[in-house]
């Protein structure tokens, strides 16, 4: 696999599969964290490329769905406060709150805008100046330091009406907690390529030697995904537990230096809450307090919102635990579609929910 090109090759397809099947002996239960495994896996039908003793299961690797839905609240409490000019991703917009969503607020008169970056939120930030700009920062260890980079740019530019919602999580420690809840019985993870090509392969070790299991880091492509089952099962069926690489195009043993520093000046972890598996410690991403200024959290007086539940009949929760698939839920393709979501992971591209809607009868 020497050329990025070749990773959807019919042939090489076809020959991993094989060499998986011949090789693969043991019953295994292997889970892709992210979200966008999970739609390779779906698109291009690698499930019934492998034999029955190899079983995917999808995890919580999808940042928007893991948002509960009390940051959700807050969010949209911020989006209420007059004259704030808030700014998200676009899968955040339709993520139903308790009460309505990001789009239903901006319908009701509040002015909340997509952008495709944090330089457009502090272009904004720019030339309005007499207005508070909030960016809502969702996402895992690869976007968290486009918020550090904003916030020394708009320190920079003395950009004071900029401020962030840092509701970044990090993913071993959420791997971790799902591993020790024992109820998965997982043999094997594939690990986010996107988010290795930051935390670098070296972040997944200790998941690797505390739970005796074999870890391997997956670019996004059929053969990438293909290529990671085999070496896998490969640890497996040779009784190995270790950390292997299967996207060495993207992401290095260290992964990014520079951004392990910016992260580490303007972020300090704690615990977070995902959705369906409550608190994690040492998974959250906030703002240091020295820049305080910059934190919406901070600036803004926000209630903490009461605790809410889930909407009825939705397990969005179960299914990112990976204990549930959609079709176990009783409104999967009935009152939950994508045209009118009831939870997250039907929302988001990313999402089990919406995957499986797309690409499975």
């Amino acid at each position: 696999m020497k050329h990025i090109t070749e990773y959807r090759a019919p042939g090489l397809i076809k020959s991993l599969a094989a060499e998986i099947r011949n090789r693969s002996r043991t019953p295994v239960r292997l889970m892709e964290f992210c979200g966008g495994h999970t739609a390779t896996v779906f698109k291009y039908g690698l499930r019934q490329l492998l034999p029955d003793t190899v079983e995917m299961v999808s995890g919580p690797g999808c940042p928007v769905c893991v948002t509960d839905q009390s940051d959700l609240d807050r969010a949209l409490a911020l989006a209420r406060i007059p004259d704030v000019i808030l700014t998200t991703f676009g899968d955040l917009m339709r993520v139903p709150g308790s009460s309505g969503s990001l789009q239903t607020a901006a319908a009701d008169g509040a002015d909340v805008r997509v952008v495709y970056s944090t330089l457009e939120a502090l272009a904004l930030a720019k030339k309005n100046p007499g207005r508070p700009v909030i960016f809502i920062g969702v996402g895992f260890e690869t976007t968290a330091p486009t918020i550090a980079a904003a916030i020394i740019r708009a320190k920079t530019e003395g950009l004071s009406n900029f401020h962030a919602l840092s509701l970044h999580k990090t993913c071993p420690p959420v791997i971790d907690a799902l591993l020790s809840q024992g109820q998965l019985n997982l043999h094997g993870l594939i690990c986010p390529g996107h988010v290795s090509t930051i935390t670098g392969t070296k972040a997944w070790v200790p998941l690797a030697e505390k739970h005796t299991i074999p870890c391997v880091v997956s670019g996004f492509e059929p053969a990438d995904i293909l290529q990671s089952v085999l070496m896998l099962v490969n640890q497996i069926e040779s009784r190995r537990a270790e950390v292997e690489n299967a996207y060495t195009r993207g992401c290095t043993w260290e992964g990014n230096v520079n951004a392990h520093k910016i992260m580490d000046t303007f972020f300090i972890t704690g615990p977070a809450v995902w959705r369906g598996l409550g608190p994690v410690a040492d998974s959250g991403l906030k703002i240091r307090k020295e820049y305080a200024v910059f934190d919406a959290e901070r600036v803004f007086d926000v209630s903490p919102p009461p605790e809410v539940s889930s909407p009825a009949g939705c397990i969005c929760g179960d299914i990112l635990r990976g204990v549930k698939t959609p079709p176990d839920c009783p409104l999967f393709r009935s009152a939950c579609t994508p045209s009118s979501p009831v939870g997250p992971c039907m929302v988001s591209s990313e999402g089990a929910c919406g995957t499986y809607y797309a690409y499975s009868e």
